[in-house]
């Protein structure tokens, strides 16, 4: 006896469910394809059961054909495994889930080019919105970036910028260097005279302003930066830096700057395998406030910077038809751990 097979049933369409249902397909329409028109809550009821019951999954690109955009909003990130990102992504998919939108995400790996090549490509996509969160490059690295974005924004979708604005993109900015000059105040203060910053190559513009801004306000209350160090903005690169200054004088005392946690944590590491001691020997600071830092022993002062509140808002910069351009940023606070004790 050969055996039976039974014929294969294609994927449930949207007639299927009207005819489950028993409404008719613009009814279905509306409930499962995001109409502002209302829909009685009896037929809602109905509709989504069967959707559910028949595995119904709506069609994002004929959302997108009929719409203009789809019910994505994509997120460009410089690395996912940077906590920094991870934070910020956590609050964009919380704005997301509320709205009824998915996530996108793609990483840029701080690659100018590349980001420009991932612009062009979640084009096809028709998403609703695009968020730049990876650093901003400035320069002919970042040639062509501009003209992607215009072309997306010429298809109906929104383009959102953490930090900086640029053209007719939202900012959602981050006072990266008022934030690093309070907190270069603040350790002057507490009697540090000497500073060396690890910071990244030039030209990424949330690191210079950074380094700018700690600058101004440490020499501004007493202090001097000795050197800075270019480097990346991963912890293997602060570490790289540290141990290589290391090898030369650093005295006692001297405060070494990341230009973020991530970076501030390799320097520790660095510190501790060359025999120092991170805060009565060698202090260290960053910039973010990730949670491993305030897990660490000694504690890391930083600038606490709410990441998932600036997803939060970058969502909606990119999904609310209204926005306010003027809208305050949001506060950052100086957060003083043992990493950096006060000096005698």
């Amino acid at each position: 006896m050969s055996d039976i097979i039974a014929p294969t049933r294609g994927a449930a369409t949207l007639h299927d469910v009207a005819r489950e249902a028993g409404v008719s397909l613009a009814t279905a329409s509306r409930v499962l394809n995001g109409s502002t028109r209302k829909v009685a809550e009896s037929y809602r009821e109905r509709v989504e059961t069967a959707a559910e019951k028949l595995g119904y999954t709506a069609n994002l690109s004929a959302q997108a054909t009929a719409r203009g955009t789809s019910a994505i909003v994509a997120l460009l990130v410089a690395d996912i495994a940077d906590p920094y990102f991870g934070q910020l992504a956590s609050g964009v998919a919380r704005g997301a889930d509320e709205a009824g939108l998915v996530v996108t995400i793609a990483i840029t790996e701080r690659d100018p080019q590349r980001e420009v090549k991932l612009v062009r490509a979640l084009r096809g996509q028709r998403p609703r919105g695009l968020i730049l969160a990876a650093s901003r490059v400035e320069g002919p690295d970042a040639a062509g970036l501009q003209g992607e974005l215009e072309a997306f924004a010429s298809m109906g979708g929104r383009v959102v910028v953490v930090g900086p604005g640029g053209g007719t993109a939202r900012s959602v900015a981050v006072d990266n260097r008022g934030g690093s000059a309070a907190l270069g105040t603040e350790l002057a203060k507490l009697g540090y005279r000497e500073a060396i910053v690890v910071a990244a190559s030039e030209g990424i513009r949330t690191s210079d302003d950074r380094l700018e801004g700690f600058t101004e306000g440490f020499t501004a209350a007493g202090g001097s930066v000795r050197e800075v160090r270019r480097t990346g903005f991963t912890r293997d690169a602060g570490y790289a830096a540290t141990s290589e200054l290391l090898e030369g004088d650093v005295p006692a005392g001297t405060l070494i700057f990341g230009i973020s946690d991530v970076v501030a944590i390799g320097i520790m590491s660095a510190v501790r395998d060359a025999g120092r001691q991170v805060g009565t020997d060698i202090a260290v600071a960053g910039f973010d406030d990730i949670a491993t830092g305030r897990d660490i022993r000694p504690g890391l002062t930083t600038v606490r910077v709410p990441l998932e509140d600036l997803g939060y808002r970058a969502l909606h910069a990119a999904t609310d038809p209204e926005w306010d351009a003027a809208e305050p940023q949001l506060p950052l606070e100086v957060i003083v751990r043992g990493s950096t004790p006060p000096r005698t």
